[in-house]
């Protein structure tokens, strides 16, 4: 594997197969099972044989391990009702693994724009399965979340992150409760200009989410980088302290903050510097 190997270049299902060890990677509903989406051809869009999600199992650090992968290419990587259950499914069933005594490891690669408007609240239904997978594994095993680049990783799919045990970005990440377009669309061009690509690096890009500590590995673009980061984490196993147990510091935080004024990142990462969770 080497160095130079980028990961944002590979495909969902490119990701999903070089995470695992090799030869042991096997698909579970891929593309020649026809599951796709029934509410996207009614509306004139082409559905995708696998609706953009990726689940695989197979072993990574010759543990048992699924890996579950967002197609950034399809849709934005939104969440409908068929992509949505696939990878909710797929944690519940790690879950159950774990009641059954199998210790199954997880690893989400998020690459997504939140809910399918198309799919409306069967998406948003889909991203609460989600969320409650996360919390309930979560207990067992470290949920690995990784967001590399190029769609970043967006609306309620964005909680999903925060969720993960661990988290891995990238510097071309982007996470975000919302995206560039829907703040300037909601607020206006003044509030948020989403075609000034410095200022959304600078406001919810990689880097800056790691400073602000709300990521944990901050890595280059490399595969064996975020495998090696993955697997680490892995190792450490489930942490003592999640970010999700300091909410009330974060709440704290928030309302310290004047909303009249334009945030900047100078602002963000003085309110939420990692020293604050030492």
């Amino acid at each position: 594997m080497s160095e130079r190997t980028s990961f944002i270049e590979l495909s969902a299902r490119q990701r999903a197969r070089a995470m695992l060890d090799e030869g042991s990677f096997r698909e579970l509903l891929g593309p020649f099972e026809h599951i796709v989406s029934p509410w996207l051809e009614p509306q004139g869009i082409v559905p995708q044989s696998d609706d953009g999600m990726v689940v695989a199992k197979g072993t990574l650090d010759g543990k048992p391990t699924v890996v579950v992968a967002i197609e950034g290419a399809f849709q934005g990587g939104s969440m409908g009702e068929v992509s949505g259950a696939k990878m909710a499914a797929a944690l519940e069933l790690a879950a159950e693994d774990h009641r059954r005594g199998i210790n199954t490891q997880a690893v989400l690669m998020l690459e997504t724009g939140g809910v399918r408007l198309q799919e409306a609240n069967l998406g948003l239904a889909a991203i609460a399965d989600i969320h409650a997978a996360i919390v309930d594994l979560r207990r067992y095993t470290p949920v690995i979340g990784i967001v590399a680049g190029t769609v970043g990783c967006f609306g309620g799919m964005s909680i999903a992150a925060a969720l993960c045990s661990r988290l891995i970005v990238t510097r071309e990440a982007r996470l975000g409760l919302n995206g560039p377009q829907v703040i300037e669309q909601e607020a206006g061009l003044e509030e948020y200009d989403s075609r000034d690509r410095p200022f959304i690096w600078r406001m919810t890009g990689g880097e800056v989410r790691y400073q602000a500590g709300f990521v944990d590995a901050l890595v280059k673009d490399s595969l064996a980088e975020v495998r090696q980061t993955t697997v680490d984490f892995l190792r450490q196993g489930v942490p003592a302290r999640l970010r999700t147990d300091d909410y009330r510091l974060y709440l704290s935080k928030l309302n310290e903050f004047d909303t009249r004024q334009q945030v900047e990142k100078e602002q963000t990462l003085a309110l939420f510097s990692r020293e604050d969770r030492s």
